[in-house]
């Protein structure tokens, strides 16, 4: 395992490439967290990315530095974690399969399945108790602790869910044969 600290090199990349690269980490907040299984990249020059109009108050860290948190709020009720990449890009975290701290994930989501705690943006969200103050953190220090897998485990690419704009793009990835993604590939 590959324990990303400092080093941005691996985000200061393509956000599809990326995406890709992060099925099969581990990642926690604050010690709570499990394995990424699935992931969706947006471009600057994607009409369904928050950047595709330019920099706003909501999307600033998007902007900013690569290999940090991008956090948003979505329809009003979830927070949603994304990993900056190139300015105006970023990796929609979609899925997480639960390994550490699952108790306090039950607590936060108020369901005892372990595949309903991580499976979609929103849940991630508040299983790791994602907010606003995260916002901008750079992710090799704390509350974040992601290491890549030792070796790259079997992917599979389809179109993103959700999205009502560039959705022709197969730039969601998930980890094969998951069953904690948050729909099936």
């Amino acid at each position: 395992m590959y324990r990303l600290n400092s080093d941005v090199e691996f985000f200061a990349r393509s956000a599809v490439e990326v995406a890709a690269d992060l099925i099969g980490s581990d990642f926690t907040v604050s010690g709570v967290g499990g394995v990424i299984v699935e992931t969706e990249a947006y471009l600057p020059d994607d009409a369904a990315s928050h950047s595709f109009a330019g920099t706003t108050a909501r999307n600033r860290a998007m902007f900013g530095p690569p290999a940090h948190a991008y956090i948003y709020l979505s329809y009003g009720l979830h927070w949603c974690l994304n990993f900056v990449c190139l300015p105006g890009s970023a990796v929609l975290i979609r899925a997480i399969e639960p390994k550490w701290g699952i108790e306090t994930m039950r607590a936060r989501r108020g369901v005892r399945e372990d595949r309903l705690l991580c499976s979609g943006p929103g849940r991630v969200g508040q299983a790791l108790a994602i907010n606003r103050e995260q916002d901008g953190l750079p992710l090799g220090r704390d509350p974040f602790r992601l290491t890549l897998p030792a070796t790259k485990p079997p992917v599979v690419t389809g179109p993103r869910v959700g999205i009502t704009k560039a959705v022709e793009h197969p730039w969601r990835f998930g980890l094969a044969r998951s069953p904690f993604v948050s729909r099936k590939f």
